[in-house]
């Protein structure tokens, strides 16, 4: 059973990052659907109340720091809350590896989409709402996508995912 849950983690995040890029928006449901699984999953993986405490923290935290983000206006209100529940799944062992790769992806996403904003493309690829949304100039970048790559290049290497899987 928790290898079915540790399933449903990737396939979230996958979820999300597809949401994101379509329409600009990370639902609700798919961050509190990642937390109800995480407290699901906890003592099937039999982590201990420290453990799941460490985690806990770490979810809150990042909430506490992205939703000042959000504040800002550095980042989406969708983005705050699944890097939340992202970091949750990480815990403290990976949460600084997940931000940082994190981050990258999001400069690599963000310099793509700058070339392809001064690109002349072909005309159909503005026929889609979606694709005219993301390649309008001043358009916003899709960082649930970034979150995304953090989360699938990490999360198979994490402390969570290797107990599970040894």
């Amino acid at each position: 059973m928790s290898q079915l849950v540790l399933l449903l983690f990737p396939l979230l995040m996958f979820v999300a990052a597809w949401r994101d890029m379509v329409s600009m928006t990370i639902p609700n449901w798919i961050s509190l659907t990642l937390l109800g699984l995480f407290l699901l999953a906890a003592p099937l993986i039999g982590l201990s109340w420290g453990e799941f405490g460490l985690h806990m923290a770490v979810g809150f935290g990042a909430l506490a720091l992205t939703i000042a983000m959000f504040a800002l206006g550095w980042i989406g209100g969708g983005d705050a809350k699944l890097f939340a529940a992202a970091a949750l799944w990480m815990g403290w062992p990976d949460i600084l590896s997940y931000a940082v790769i994190s981050a990258l992806a999001g400069g690599v996403l963000t310099v793509l989409l700058i070339l392809a904003r001064k690109t002349a493309l072909p005309p159909v690829l503005y026929t889609q709402e979606w694709s005219a949304r993301l390649l309008k100039k001043d358009g916003d970048v899709p960082y649930g996508m970034a979150l995304c790559a953090g989360a699938l290049y990490l999360f198979p290497q994490s402390s969570l995912f290797l107990r599970v899987i040894s």
